[in-house]
């Protein structure tokens, strides 16, 4: 069954959020919602996931997950947030655990284990999620962070960070735990879909020569014309244009804040001994 999907631009972290939903049912999935934020007076508002509720509310819509493609480095995740509004369950990869146990020691995050808590559910490769009359596939589409996944649905596949549009490139790698070549396989294996595949992007930055913002392509148009990793571009090749090209790139504006909110789900830190939730920001660590 084709799905519904609605698309929801946040032009001030270039996120797209996803509201996908069963025609016949009205069940629905929440792919990578975004939490507002305000770096300079470290404030959170939630219009962005609000403007998806009210699509919910207007849909007549039962939100039974809240699905991340990763944990985000550019945005904070609203997926606390949606879960306390419409009971919706939160999943994430696996491999979540790999990328909290690397984030946990430089945030001094002692609540994380780095077991995947407080996710309501990690998913692994192949696994696959029955949303009324849809069946979600898990992929996992490593190597922009470990625990990156795309889910695929009938013939549309929510890759995250793991592509951009084809004009734009690909993702960076030099996160830690990221890795180039495992970033080549991953996208290998969704460009090995048909050439008809759906893909949908998680942002897009428009990049000169293009007036509008966009975020959906085609696995054929990606293969035809992605300017890092078209066909007949080796792995050798797109490793080292890759790793050139993340060393001339800085550090995502919002990558500290947002690393230690969504290792945990979308979940502020613990409060300190005064009430007060704090942000760490750890000097010269990264």
């Amino acid at each position: 069954m084709e799905p519904e999907i609605q698309a929801f631009f946040d032009e001030q972290t270039f996120t797209v959020t996803y509201l996908v939903s069963d025609p016949a049912s009205r069940r629905a999935v929440i792919i990578d919602p975004v939490l507002d934020f305000d770096p300079k007076a470290a404030r959170t508002a939630t219009h962005s996931a609000d403007r998806v509720l009210a699509a919910v509310k207007a849909g007549k819509l039962l939100v039974e997950w809240i699905l991340e493609t990763h944990a985000h480095a550019d945005h904070l995740s609203a997926a606390a947030y949606l879960k306390s509004i419409t009971g919706a369950k939160i999943a994430i990869g696996e491999h979540i655990r790999d990328v909290q146990k690397i984030f946990a020691p430089i945030f001094d995050a002692k609540d994380l284990a780095g077991d995947g808590a407080p996710f309501d559910r990690l998913l692994k490769d192949g696994e696959t999620l029955c949303v009324g009359g849809l069946t979600i596939e898990v992929m996992s589409t490593p190597g922009h962070t470990p625990g990156c996944v795309s889910y695929k649905i009938a013939d549309n596949v929510f890759i995250g960070d793991t592509l951009f549009m084809p004009d734009y490139g690909t993702a960076r790698a030099d996160f830690p735990g990221g890795n180039a070549h495992t970033l080549y396989h991953s996208i290998k294996r969704i460009l090995a879909l048909p050439a008809d595949t759906h893909l949908w992007m998680c942002h897009d930055y428009k990049p000169p020569g293009r007036d509008s913002y966009a975020w959906h392509s085609t696995v054929g148009e990606q293969r035809a014309q992605n300017v890092h990793i078209h066909e007949g571009v080796s792995e050798k090749e797109f490793v080292a244009n890759r790793v050139a090209r993340d060393k001339t790139l800085t550090m995502p504006a919002l990558l500290l804040p947002s690393v230690q909110v969504n290792i945990r789900a979308g979940r502020m830190p613990p409060k300190d001994a005064n009430g007060q939730v704090y942000l760490r920001l750890p000097v010269n660590r990264l």
